[in-house]
């Protein structure tokens, strides 16, 4: 991946953290499908990369990303039943690397978030915004609905924020997309800290693989109930405890240094 050329993205690594830049900025990081391909292609390589702490996704120029490309949406206009069923299965494949990326993932929103955007956003695993940031669920108002995006979204802000979001397509601003929980934190450039920098150094601190772990553990307890759970959940504090990081951890405890993670 290193010696792979993008059209439609940048990639940088400093610290161990992947910088991922929507770079279509002239477009304000409109989505087309070459950028929906090289996006795909990035976060499923990560599956194989065990260096890497954490990946920021991101955009370069004024805004994180405007939805969907003018020209992109009228080369699907045409599209027959079955063409748009397998464009809208290339686009719900990219949220689904995003949300099945092993390690941490990161949203770093500014300017705008507007239809598929959210999308990002919502398979991201901490969503960070600008305050002035402006988000939309714009598709009604195109005369469709948020569908591909729709199970990342309601998993994120639930059934009844999705309604009023998703059914009405109004604007708002960071602090209400905080209220609904599309994102964790807001900050304000020159105000406030922008908290990035403080999360990835606990990333940095952590144990990478018990991170990895707990980032599977907590989907895979999802939709369980607790006795379903057990089993599951002993048998790994028993694999983490005897692996290299939990001996590690446990013996840097106990002699009260950091541990060589």
């Amino acid at each position: 991946m290193k010696d792979r050329k993008f059209n439609t993205i940048s990639i940088n690594t400093n610290n161990k953290v992947v910088w991922l830049n929507l770079n279509r900025p002239e477009v304000h990081n409109a989505m087309n499908a070459e950028m929906i391909a090289e996006l795909s292609e990035v976060f499923s390589s990560f599956k194989e990369d065990k260096s890497i702490r954490a990946v920021v996704l991101t955009g370069n120029g004024k805004s994180f990303s405007a939805g969907a490309d003018l020209n992109y949406m009228k080369s699907i206009a045409g599209f027959g039943f079955e063409e748009n069923v397998a464009d809208g299965k290339k686009l719900a494949g990219l949220f689904t690397a995003i949300y099945d990326c092993p390690v941490p993932t990161i949203a770093l929103i500014h300017g705008a978030a507007f239809g598929g955007a959210n999308g990002l956003i919502a398979a991201c695993d901490i969503a960070i915004a600008e305050k002035n940031t402006t988000f939309a669920f714009s598709e009604v108002k195109l005369g469709i609905a948020a569908a591909t995006i729709a199970p990342f979204v309601i998993k994120r802000i639930g059934e009844f924020g999705a309604k009023e979001l998703m059914m009405t397509g109004k604007r708002f601003k960071a602090d209400e997309a905080k209220r609904w929980n599309l994102v964790n934190h807001v900050y304000e450039n020159g105000l406030t800290e922008n908290p990035l920098s403080r999360i990835l150094d606990e990333f940095e601190s952590s144990a990478p693989d018990a991170v990895k772990q707990t980032k599977a553990l907590i989907k895979n307890i999802l939709g369980k109930d607790i006795d379903e759970s057990v089993e599951l959940t002993s048998r790994l504090i028993a694999k983490l405890r005897a692996s290299e990081e939990g001996q590690e951890g446990m013996a840097a405890f106990l002699e009260k240094r950091k541990p060589h993670f």
